[in-house]
């Protein structure tokens, strides 16, 4: 028997670099749909996270060689809708999806707009005369808006969605794949994301210079690539000048099984994120699936991934002594540690497993049709 599936076009980053949005959209091509047949056209604006966000000339070549990638792609796959993750509220990747979309949306009969990265629509302010009307008719009245928590600023609604949804992102299981742990005899605190002032690594930082003066121990991790050499020099000096040099460890990006065995060994996974796009903080729900917990900010879309005294603690942003009691909490209390670890490996069974986000994008995709 024949079974009619609807041809999407997916265009969007797929790793490298290991973003969460990336981490996403190959989860997405990855599946297996009854009613959906996706053809993909990837961007590759950014190698490696150095380059996310920043003006380079290889990129505008790129950005024609990809508008004429995706309506080659229309013609040769007979796919008539598009999907598209817009970029967040930053100047060079909206001027880029207001050139790429003014370029493409023409010839697809429906777009869907996936909002991995929050607050697109709040840009349009900064903008005015051309480019203002450029943005308007790039971002205008799709078929469907995906966000990934209620939380996150209404994009869709701003743009005229004729479908709003929210689709929470979901993982695969890795914890059958890591070897099992000794407990450690010091605290091991482990940080993962791009590391950049509105992540909260100066926070962190300044979190763990208020554990050393109370001379409670600890190690912190720092896994992910630096912004920028100068903000990378920076925060090694400030972990010098507060006197934690000897109990930070910068690991630089850590892939596949050698990034989960860290999720592994650690005692508690710290996320102080203020980060203008952030959306969701898929990190966290690595650091849930292997049973940490979580010591977080209330900001955006990450209340709804971590549950406050339950599976973690929400602390406001940029607030070193608020997270810093928050972590001493956990220090000295094992227990604790465990009941909120096993908290959150439940929520991430319930809410955040591949499958279920597979499955939750097939059903959303399928109200368009």
């Amino acid at each position: 028997m024949i079974v009619y599936r609807n041809k999407i076009l997916v265009v969007g980053q797929t790793p490298p670099p290991f973003g969460g949005q990336a981490v996403m959209i190959q989860a997405l091509l990855d599946g297996k749909y009854n009613g959906l047949e996706l053809h993909h056209v990837r961007l590759a604006f950014s190698d490696d996270m150095d380059s996310v966000g920043k003006f380079k000339v290889k990129k505008i070549l790129i950005l024609f060689t990809t508008i004429f990638k995706i309506l080659w792609a229309r013609i040769n796959t007979g796919a008539k809708t598009l999907y598209y993750p817009p970029s967040g509220p930053d100047k060079v990747p909206v001027l880029r999806d207001i050139i790429l979309l003014n370029c493409v949306r023409w010839a697809f009969s429906r777009t869907i707009f996936h909002f991995h990265a929050g607050g697109v629509s709040v840009f349009r302010s900064e903008l005015g005369g051309v480019l203002k009307w450029g943005f308007d008719r790039a971002y205008r009245n799709p078929a469907l808006a995906v966000m990934t928590s209620e939380l996150n600023p209404d994009d869709g609604l701003e743009f005229g969605a004729k479908e709003n949804v929210v689709v929470y992102n979901g993982l695969r299981d890795e914890v059958g794949q890591i070897r099992k742990h000794d407990p450690n005899k010091t605290i091991q605190l482990l940080f993962v994301g791009v590391v950049i002032p509105s992540k909260g690594v100066d926070v962190l930082l300044e979190t763990c210079g208020i554990l050393a003066k109370e001379k409670i121990p600890f190690d912190l991790k720092i896994m992910g690539r630096p912004g920028s050499m100068e903000y990378d020099l920076m925060i090694r000096k400030k972990a010098a000048d507060l006197g934690i040099q000897e109990q930070v460890e910068f690991l630089g990006v850590k892939t596949g099984l050698s990034k989960f065995e860290y999720y592994a060994s650690c005692d508690i996974f710290c996320f102080p994120s203020y980060f203008e796009s952030e959306s969701f903080g898929l990190v966290c729900v690595e650091a849930m699936m292997f049973s940490k917990p979580v010591v977080t900010t209330n900001w955006r879309g990450i209340p709804t991934v971590v549950q406050n005294d339950v599976n973690g603690f929400l602390v406001p942003i940029q607030d070193p002594t608020a997270f810093a009691e928050r972590l001493k909490d956990l220090i000295n209390n094992p227990e604790l540690r465990i009941q909120m670890g096993t908290a959150g490996r439940r929520i991430y069974e319930e809410l955040f497993t591949v499958e279920k986000f597979r499955l939750n994008m097939e059903k959303a995709i399928l109200r368009i049709f």
